[in-house]
């Protein structure tokens, strides 16, 4: 799988964590709002890492995988940050505070990294018989 094939999932399962580990992130009421909430925040951060993509491209050594985590999380809380302004505008997505657009960005990020880390790499393909 290519590291774009292992970003996209791997956003939108630090959106849904972030959404429901964190108190101050509300998606919605019901069912159907959440998971609106939830698509329109990981289209949203998909979109904007994949305008300007900040990490790794596979497996990279510890101290670049840290500037590129840092740089990384920076850019995802700009995003929930942009988010915070953007959900109730589009959606039922609250996002309420600045500790939690950090805890929400970390989360991302975190889930990010490692899905580029643990996921095997785009260059080996496993030998057939």
């Amino acid at each position: 799988m290519s590291d774009q094939g292992r970003r996209k999932p791997a956003v939108l399962v630090g959106v849904a964590l972030a959404g429901v580990l964190l108190p101050g992130i509300t998606l919605g009421a019901e069912t159907v709002d959440a998971v609106l909430s939830v698509l329109v925040a990981t289209l949203v951060l998909v979109v904007l890492t994949q305008l300007i993509h900040i990490g790794p491209s596979g497996r990279v050594p510890l101290p670049a995988l840290a500037a590129l985590g840092l740089a990384g999380f920076a850019q995802d809380a700009l995003i929930w940050w942009l988010l915070s302004w953007l959900g109730p505008k589009v959606s039922e997505l609250r996002v309420e505070g600045i500790g939690t657009i950090l805890l929400a960005a970390l989360i991302t990020r975190a889930t990010v990294l490692l899905a580029s880390q643990l996921a095997p790499s785009a260059g080996k393909v496993p030998a057939e018989d």
